[in-house]
């Protein structure tokens, strides 16, 4: 089954829900969102429409990531957010990214690492301490390893059952089990990254490749600029190669 959405609602929600059944939160990210508002966001979609969410920052990012500035929360400057590492604000972090989860009934949750969180002794024994540690109940976690080697992904998501989250244009999951989780970013290769709208070719490669993954489900999250659009070709893509059966929308 593929599913294709956006990272985020590129448009309003009422417009979104005609066309997409999935949709990335990406408010989760950058701050703590109230209970009442998440409510109100599983709510308000149709009750086939899918969420998976971007954990809160406060897991993967340090406070010196300006990222933060939009958070509101007012820092002390010497509070242990980020990298994985064993600390209650991480733990904290993880623990409200869950209740998130529930929340919206999302199945999947995405784990972003930032590019500076290379594969170094430390940072590889913050990241297994970390999965090993967590109460994950029954969400699937994808997490995107920016500036880690193919091999230690691969041995991570392998140990504790985590789908290595790529975009297919730039590096193809090193790991693979019953889900992959592609993020596409608008650089297929090159420098225009988020700014770049995917060409018939780029969008009938993807078709290709993802056809070819051995996979139960497989999640289409587009993060450029022109996601709205790219996705709604891709879809139709889809449709007619197939004759509209066997995709979810």
């Amino acid at each position: 089954m593929i599913k294709i959405g956006c990272c985020g609602f590129a448009k309003g929600k009422k417009e979104y829900f005609k066309h997409f059944k999935l949709v990335e939160i990406q408010q989760t990210f950058y701050k703590i969102i109230p209970e009442d508002t998440l409510e109100r966001w599983r709510r308000d979609a149709p009750n086939d429409f899918e969420f998976t969410v971007k954990a809160f920052q406060g897991i993967t990012h340090p406070i010196n990531s300006p990222t933060w500035r939009r958070s509101g929360i007012n820092l002390k400057g010497n509070e242990r957010y980020g990298n994985l590492q064993s600390s209650e604000e991480v733990f904290e972090s993880w623990e409200i990214t869950k209740r998130a989860c529930e929340i919206l009934n999302a199945k999947i949750c995405l784990i972003q690492l930032p590019k500076r969180f290379k594969d170094s002794r430390e940072n590889i024994e913050n990241a297994r301490n970390f999965f090993s540690s967590i109460d994950r109940d029954s969400i699937d976690i994808a997490v995107e390893l920016r500036g880690w080697s193919d091999e230690n992904i691969e041995k991570l998501c392998r140990d504790y059952n985590l789908i290595d989250c790529r975009d297919p244009f730039a590096s193809k999951p090193a790991y693979l089990n019953e889900i992959a989780y592609l993020r596409l970013h608008g650089s297929p290769p090159g420098d225009k990254m988020y700014r770049y709208q995917y060409t018939e070719e780029d969008l009938h490669k993807l078709e290709d490749y993802i056809k070819n993954l051995d996979v139960g489900e497989i999640y289409v999250l587009f993060n450029n600029i022109y996601m709205f659009e790219d996705a709604k070709r891709f879809q139709e893509i889809l449709k007619k190669e197939e004759g509209g059966e066997g995709w979810d929308r």
